[in-house]
């Protein structure tokens, strides 16, 4: 799909805070960097940013526990009102242990905690902040597109990521949560492989991958690089959203 892939972090972007116009900001960071659109462009979003200027907050001092999140709480050692907002942003939960929520996010996604974040957050957003994910980002990630493209008259690609744990390996990785103007999914059955062979079986997570890659530019702590420049990709199959990437219930095969 490439000869060779390069990641520029977009340099220059200020804090993000709710009512932010995101989409101007990333404009005006590339314009800063000088940059010409070019055939298979994509631009990286982290989602803490995108949900900072949609204003997905919620202060815990405003929580209410109910008796489930007061069970769960008890098990999982962790703040009860999290623990609500766990539970509000999900359909089910999947394991409760020490220190442990895993949890499916009313997106399909099987993660830790449904995403809600801590960690480098505005103390203007509340006294106790957390950070839920976009209500929708593949929506997150159209509206960022239409925007990039009407300013750079081009059709560049948008994929919002996030970094998630895996229940067999350890470490984080970037995860595709929306995506516009790309196919999340790349489907290869059919292709022939070196000997000719069609290939039966193999689906490409595009959309995952470049989120992995553009995330070792990110960074995960201080770095301060939330959006990441992805050129020398091509694909010919159209796009597809990031919400395709989730195994349907009836074809998972551990619950």
């Amino acid at each position: 799909m490439s000869e060779g892939v390069t990641l520029t972090a977009l340099t220059g972007l200020p804090a993000i805070r709710p009512g932010d116009d995101l989409a101007g900001l990333l404009i005006a960071a590339l314009d800063r960097q000088g940059f010409a659109a070019a055939p298979g462009d994509i631009v990286v979003v982290a989602q803490k940013i995108v949900s900072k200027a949609e204003g997905r907050y919620v202060d815990l001092a405003t929580v209410a526990p109910s008796p489930r999140a007061e069970e769960l709480a008890a098990i999982t050692r962790k703040d009860a009102r999290l623990v609500e907002l766990v539970l509000r942003e999900s359909t089910e939960v999947l394991r409760a242990k020490p220190n442990v929520m895993v949890v499916e996010h009313r997106l399909g996604h099987v993660m830790a905690n449904a995403g809600i974040d801590q960690s480098n957050l505005d103390v203007e957003a509340g006294a106790e902040p957390v950070l839920l994910w976009p209500e929708d980002p593949d929506a997150s990630a159209a509206r960022l597109k239409l925007r990039l493209d009407a300013h750079f008259r081009a059709r560049l690609g948008v994929i919002i990521s996030d970094s998630v744990g895996r229940a067999w390996r350890l470490g984080t990785v970037g995860l595709a949560i929306g995506a516009a103007g790309v196919p999340a999914l790349v489907d290869r059955r059919g292709d022939p492989d070196l000997r000719g062979r069609p290939l039966e079986i193999t689906v490409v997570g595009l959309a995952d991958s470049v989120a992995a890659a553009a995330v070792l530019v990110m960074g995960e702590a201080a770095e301060g690089q939330p959006a990441v420049l992805v050129r020398g990709l091509s694909w010919s199959q159209g796009p597809v959203p990031a919400r395709t990437l989730v195994r349907a219930r009836q074809e998972d095969m551990f619950r």
